[in-house]
């Protein structure tokens, strides 16, 4: 939770060149100090007297904003670049080069106005732009453009590429140094599981395993009166409705459940987590961890079932670029003839707000055919309400030795499905050859999303900064770029 906790925290670099006016210099960074207090956004920046207004314009000014941010590096998530005029090149470049954070990096030129050309008014900064990028493609300097190539300061297109850019860099913060928690051993049956730990921890997430029966006998050794347990039944109480038949005593087995988790979760300090849910679980407890990990998953510290631990990544970077809570799901079910269409599923763990209405927390259905009902309460049922979604999943090919991953967005409609669990009926423009790009690159059935459209943040953060491989759906190909998706 610590990511969401924490503000984001740009360092500003105002270049200026220092035959052209200052004056643009000072108001520029006036403006943007403006637009970070709007977005509750925290600036590190040189105080104003160290340089000549305020800008960095010589090697001696980079040497000394340089150095400003290596002092802050710890609270630095990505640094803006804004060229209220040409600006110097070579001093953007060396800031960046010499303070070494190795963090997102947005550019920003001004606009000119066609009537303040003069030579005391024209600001050159759509050039400029040009040759402080040409300089960062010559040092390795990776970086984020706006929306245009110029753009005003004060201007909502730029507040909204400031925003975006927050996000793009709590998601590359959150994943490089995630800590995912693998609780119980992968399912037998679902070889489609299997995963590499050695390549997540080349990318800096660590994944911290702990065996299931070590938190069955916690669990079990926890009294009916503790006061964590008592708040956990309310909280399930109040999170959803819980049919009449369902007795207190399934409710508090829940709750001790969930309590476990928790903590453990907490001892482990894991951004997100991924657990055995069946049947181990049903037969040697008594419970399901469906509602267990559906709070976890509204609380963003997303919880994926079966052991995916792949899949609790995908979530983790879902919400981290959205701010919501994720879900994952089954690619599952054709529906009817409609070839852009599909129904996703899972048996009852998504968050509520991801559902969108109260749900229902009773027992799970198929299993619980299988092994008795009594066992099986804890599965949080609803079908998904209508509205725009995107879906992610990373995925380990340690045969090629990376990791590799795809993303795109579409919709939830609201198309009647009369199946049990939580449904989601997704609309997915191209959808057959989405589904035949997964199953020629041997990617899992399973699926994270988030509701909203989100995709632009995790390619950037993904391909730009983490260097994944990445396949957009639906996206624009730049056959000048170098490629992102080292697969077919």
């Amino acid at each position: 939770m610590h990511h969401f906790q924490k503000k984001i925290t740009f360092g500003i670099v105002v270049g200026s060149r220092q035959f052209f006016n200052g004056a643009p210099a000072v108001e520029s960074r006036k403006q943007v100090i403006e637009q970070l207090s709007r977005l509750d956004i925290d600036h590190r920046i040189l105080p104003f007297d160290a340089t000549e207004n305020g800008a960095v314009q010589s090697r001696e000014d980079a040497a000394l904003c340089a150095r400003f941010f290596k002092e802050h590096r710890d609270d630095i998530d990505g640094i803006v670049v804004l060229l209220p005029n040409f600006g110097d090149e070579i001093a953007i470049a060396e800031t960046l080069a010499g303070a070494g954070l190795n963090v997102p990096v947005l550019l920003q030129a001004s606009n000119d106005e066609v009537d303040k050309v003069d030579v005391h008014s024209r600001r050159d900064a759509f050039c400029g732009k040009i040759s402080v990028s040409n300089n960062f493609y010559q040092y390795g300097i990776d970086f984020t453009d706006t929306t245009t190539h110029t753009s005003d300061v004060d201007g909502d297109e730029f507040g909204a590429d400031l925003e975006r850019f927050a996000r793009v860099c709590r998601t590359v913060r959150g994943l490089k140094n995630a800590r995912i928690g693998s609780i119980g051993a992968r399912t037998g049956s679902f070889q489609t599981m299997r995963y590499s730990e050695k390549l997540l921890q080349k990318s800096g997430i660590t994944v911290v395993t702990v065996d299931l029966s070590e938190l069955i006998d916690r669990a079990g050794k926890l009294a009916d009166s503790d006061s964590e347990v008592a708040a956990k039944v309310e909280a399930i109480t109040q999170y959803g409705h819980i049919p009449a038949h369902i007795g207190r005593e399934k409710l508090v087995r829940q709750a001790k459940w969930g309590v476990t988790v928790d903590r453990w979760i907490a001892e482990n300090e894991c951004d997100a987590s991924a657990i055995q849910c069946w049947r181990s679980l049903q037969d040697n407890f008594g419970c399901a961890t469906c509602v267990s990990m559906s709070m976890l998953s509204e609380k963003l510290m997303p919880s994926a079932c079966e052991v995916d631990v792949m899949g609790a990544i995908s979530m983790y970077a879902l919400s981290l670029a959205s701010g919501a809570p994720a879900a994952i799901l089954d690619w599952n079910n054709n529906y009817a003839r409609e070839a852009d269409k599909c129904v996703c599923t899972h048996c009852g763990n998504f968050p509520r707000s991801f559902i969108g209405a109260e749900p229902e927390i009773s027992e799970l259905d198929v299993l619980g055919t299988v092994i008795g009902k009594e066992k099986c309460f804890g599965a949080v049922k609803g079908k998904v309400k209508a509205g725009p979604m995107t879906y992610f999943r990373l995925s380990s090919d340690d045969t090629a030795g990376t990791l590799k991953a795809y993303a795109g967005e579409g919709d939830f409609t609201d198309d009647p499905f009369p199946m049990d669990g939580g449904i989601a009926v997704t609309s997915v423009k191209k959808l057959r050859a989405l589904m035949g790009f997964i199953v020629r690159n041997g990617f899992e059935h399973h699926v994270a999303m988030v509701r909203g459209h989100h995709g632009d943040v995790v390619e950037e953060a993904i391909t730009r900064y983490l260097k994944w491989p990445l396949y957009r759906h639906g996206g624009e190909s730049e056959a000048l770029c170098p490629p992102t998706n080292t697969f077919t």
